[in-house]
């Protein structure tokens, strides 16, 4: 699973059977320090996420299956809408909570 923040949305004038009513997304990916790096590119949206939120996302096969029908030609998928991010350690998360 990767991260990639939203950038803004994708229009089809037509989209191949089974991808009816599915958002497509434009977004950056993220790399641990939640910087930008690579090109931005295109997710199938299986939730509802928006311009600015950070996503989960797969690719290859895997995308395919989080959409309700998973016989469809697609290469990337969110997972998830991220609320937060800890770059934390986890010795020191750990810690802060009481549990080390």
């Amino acid at each position: 699973m990767e991260l990639a923040r939203v950038i803004g949305t994708v229009v089809t004038t037509r989209k191949v059977p089974g991808m009816d009513g599915v958002k497509l997304l434009l977004v950056e990916a993220l790399d641990d320090a939640g910087v930008v790096h690579g090109e931005p590119f295109v997710l199938a949206d299986a939730g509802q996420a928006g311009p600015g939120d950070i996503v989960s996302w797969v690719g290859g096969r895997e995308a395919a299956l989080t959409l309700s029908e998973t016989f469809v030609p697609v290469d990337a998928a969110t997972v998830s809408i991220v609320d937060a991010i800890d770059t934390r350690p986890l010795a020191r998360v750990l810690r802060d909570r009481g549990e080390a």
